[in-house]
């Protein structure tokens, strides 16, 4: 296996084994990973969002967010609420629950973030695996949804 290879397939892995041990995390709040960060992006805007508004900053859901907020919008953590300037689009904000939630959902990122700041052997050996990182996913949507959260922060 040479370099490249090898690096294909440990990226896959980190991915499929993060979302495995964020699923587990998350499994007492009754919430998935994919809603999990509906609610994050939702707690950290300003403004309620569109459907496409919100599926442009989502990583975890690609193509059409629809059925994802279908699904948030069905366990009553959002809700969905005409557009002040255009009564035909409606826009989704988090219902008190829902903001409830995103706090819990923040915090078990909190320590899953740090179990993973813990994996890494130091803050150079971290910014130097985003730089990678970065440059594997810059020409796709999800390294887009990424930048265009970055921006937002």
């Amino acid at each position: 296996m040479d370099r490249i290879e090898e690096l294909r397939y440990l990226v896959l892995a980190a991915q499929r084994e993060g979302n495995r041990r964020l699923t587990e995390a998350l499994r007492p709040l009754g919430v998935t990973p994919a809603q999990a960060e509906v609610l994050t992006v939702l707690a950290g805007s300003d403004e309620p969002l569109s459907v496409k508004e919100l599926g442009a900053l989502l990583v975890c859901e690609t193509g059409s967010p629809s059925r994802l907020t279908r699904t948030v919008v069905a366990a009553g953590w959002a809700e969905q609420v005409p557009d002040e300037a255009d009564g035909r689009l409606t826009r989704l904000r988090l219902t008190p629950s829902g903001a409830d939630l995103a706090a819990r959902v923040a915090e078990v990122e909190k320590v899953f973030h740090g179990q993973l700041a813990a994996a890494l052997p130091d803050d150079g050996a971290t910014e130097r695996t985003v730089r990678v990182l970065r440059a594997l996913v810059a020409d796709g949507p999800a390294g887009a949804a990424i930048e265009r959260r970055r921006a937002r922060a």
